[in-house]
């Protein structure tokens, strides 16, 4: 993927943000970051967190100036600077520690020892898409849920039940939750435990 065509991807991202327990909004970052700017300039109180729905982690978004500063700014984004390697073909050198035998292997292997690591790195997630993407479902909904509401009656239970797969018992512990809240942990619950589901199946 081209630098570029990261960087899109990137503001492509679906995030959701709150005001506390209080849904400001979902949709792509630009969308999401332009709702935040007019919720605090309207005096929301707090705190606002946006939240990579992928992975759960929270989006640093600078709000200062007018909506549409923040909205160049997003826009201005540049990814890190790339490391050694061939940077326009996506090749990024990083440091790999093997032992002797593994390099020995390597360096019988068609094309080097890079390139018989680039087979292996592919072959092996391709094999793991669907365990991968379960496992990144269920950490997004764990991260908010300990974010949002880690200090709600209930949690602990609630997430018991969530990694117990047990919808009913989920849903009753957080029944009496901020609605905005419990609608979007449920959502989040319901897509984890499908990609768990379907993770079992492969």
């Amino acid at each position: 993927m081209s630098d570029s065509s990261e960087v899109e991807a990137e503001k492509a991202v679906n995030v959701t943000a709150f005001d506390g327990h209080r849904l400001i909004a979902s949709g792509t970052l630009a969308e999401v970051a332009l709702a935040c700017k007019h919720a605090l300039d309207a005096g929301a109180t707090g705190p606002v967190l946006i939240f990579d729905d992928r992975n759960g982690h929270t989006v640093e978004v600078d709000f200062r100036g007018t909506p549409a500063k923040v909205l160049a700014r997003l826009q201005g984004a540049q990814p890190a600077p790339r490391g050694p390697g061939r940077p326009r073909l996506g090749v990024v050198a990083r440091e790999v520690t093997l032992l002797p035998r593994h390099w020995d292997w390597l360096g019988e292997q068609p094309g080097g020892a890079s390139a018989a690591l680039r087979r292996l790195v592919e072959e092996a997630s391709r094999s793991s898409q669907a365990k991968d993407r379960a496992r990144r479902s269920g950490e997004a909904l764990d991260r908010q849920m300990r974010t949002l509401a880690g200090n709600l009656s209930g949690y602990e239970e609630a997430s018991r039940a969530f990694w117990r797969r047990e919808p009913k018992r989920f849903a009753a512990h957080i029944k009496t939750w901020p609605k905005d809240l419990r609608d979007h942990l449920r959502k989040l619950a319901a897509i984890a435990w499908d990609d768990a589901e379907a993770a079992a199946q492969a």
